[in-house]
């Protein structure tokens, strides 16, 4: 693929605030068991449900960083887009997600740094009946035009 035919992101000069992104994702137990084999993460709170029934939780549930993951995917897919580069996440488990859950994130920017061609988005993880699962803000630093020059 030639360097022109790639397709980046809105860069920091094409986000506004307020400009806003709504993505559902049902968690699989699939997708736990991809994460847990690359990770090697053998935490029987994501798996087993001998151990997670004696627990607070009660049954397994899904990997925060499993959950991060899909945040900085969608950041990297939709807004900004390609090219952008997540470069701190706060976020605040509210509630657990448990295997199977369907869970519909909102991004929000919430504000700009043109100086620092960073965008601040705010991330509300909400489940089925629309109670609140987590929170989360990432600042991405947006992607940049590509300045081909065609001789």
């Amino acid at each position: 693929m030639a360097l022109r035919d790639i397709k980046i992101g809105k860069t920091i000069d094409e986000i506004k605030e307020g400009d806003s992104l709504s993505v559902t994702e049902i968690i699989e137990t699939k997708d736990i068991l991809l994460y847990l084999g690359l990770t090697n993460d053998t935490n029987p709170l994501y798996l087993q449900y001998d151990y997670s029934q004696e627990t607070y939780y009660k049954k397994p549930i899904v990997p925060t960083v499993l959950l991060v993951g899909i945040l900085t995917s969608n950041v990297s897919k939709h807004l900004p887009g390609p090219g952008s580069h997540v470069v701190d996440i706060e976020i605040n488990m509210v509630q657990p997600v448990y295997h199977n859950a369907t869970v519909t994130f909102d991004f929000k920017v919430k504000r700009l740094d043109k100086r620092r061609e960073q965008v601040i988005i705010g991330v509300e993880g909400k489940d089925i009946k629309g109670e609140p699962l987590l929170q989360a803000e990432l600042i991405v630093i947006a992607p940049s035009k590509l300045a081909i020059v065609t001789e």
